[in-house]
């Protein structure tokens, strides 16, 4: 499923961002980009994604920033300093050599211009870029929400559209029988043989026909499964897995049963219901 986040955190003048971005994919796929010295809170970061994101590929990019007056200023060591600059012209004079001694030169000196100690500690760290963290997939996840809210409404109503199929096959069902003892008199009358309507042939050749057509087991199961269906849909936790299982049974119902019937009609049907099952099947791929 699709969606965006984006979180903050302020600690001590510096600024911790989380934005997250999510597009549909069947299984978990995250990518987490962290600074340097944030790294080692990769793990974290993917604890707390996987609690809350179970499908979709999945993008995390931490940043932190330090304002101008949070961030550590380097120290000037002005007494080692003159100390280099009084030993450079002590030694310029004493080996009679020309040119300037520079600023730049005596702040090269070792220890003259010390650089601010890393002062980011990654516990302390941690904790803010959690709460960003949290925020973001709040975000995320309330945009995702209201897109599997959608996708849920499409497929409720094409689950009524195959209910309604399943309605005709229902009343059609009963006839199929009838129509074939018609069509096999009609046949033996053709070929001119003098066969009597309840000749234990004809009788035995119905029985098999009915038993061999019956798809009274498959519809059955496939009211089960879309009640099922629906019942999962209505859940608030994860059930897109769930979803997926089901489909694949509904579909290899009608399957069994478009292979039975031996009916024009009812083929038509089950060809209606399949193509609807097959649009909820995609669907099904981008859901939580």
């Amino acid at each position: 499923m699709t969606g965006y986040g984006r979180g903050q955190s302020a600690f001590n003048g510096t600024k911790f961002s989380v934005e997250l971005n999510s597009v549909n994919r069947k299984q978990s796929d995250v990518t987490v980009s962290l600074p340097r010295e944030l790294a080692e809170l990769e793990p974290r970061v993917r604890d707390v994604i996987n609690a809350h994101v179970s499908r979709g590929r999945l993008n995390v990019v931490v940043t932190f920033h330090n304002s101008a007056a949070a961030s550590p200023k380097a120290t000037l060591d002005t007494t080692l300093a003159r100390t280099y600059y009084r030993a450079m012209v002590d030694l310029q004079k004493e080996l009679d050599a020309s040119g300037e001694i520079s600023i730049e030169t005596v702040l090269r000196a070792p220890g003259v211009l010390r650089q601010p100690e890393e002062t980011l500690k990654i516990d302390d760290a941690w904790g803010h870029v959690e709460t960003a963290l949290n925020d973001a997939l709040s975000d995320l996840i309330k945009m995702r929400e209201r897109e599997g809210k959608h996708l849920a409404k499409d497929m409720i109503k094409r689950l009524k559209l195959v209910r309604q199929s399943l309605r005709k096959i229902h009343q059609l069902h009963p006839g199929v029988v009838k129509k074939y003892r018609q069509a096999l008199h009609e046949r033996v009358q053709r070929a001119g043989l003098e066969i009597a309507p309840d000749d234990d042939r004809l009788v035995k050749e119905v029985i098999f026909f009915a038993d061999k057509s019956d798809i009274s087991e498959e519809l059955t199961r496939l009211e089960s499964h879309l009640a099922q269906f629906a019942h999962t849909l209505r859940k608030t936790e994860p059930v897109g897995r769930t979803l997926d299982f089901i489909t694949q049974e509904i579909y290899r119902e009608f399957n069994t049963l478009g292979a039975k019937a031996n009916d024009a009609e009812i083929s038509q049907h089950v060809v209606t219901c399949k193509a609807e099952m097959e649009k909820i099947r995609e669907q099904i791929q981008n859901i939580e």
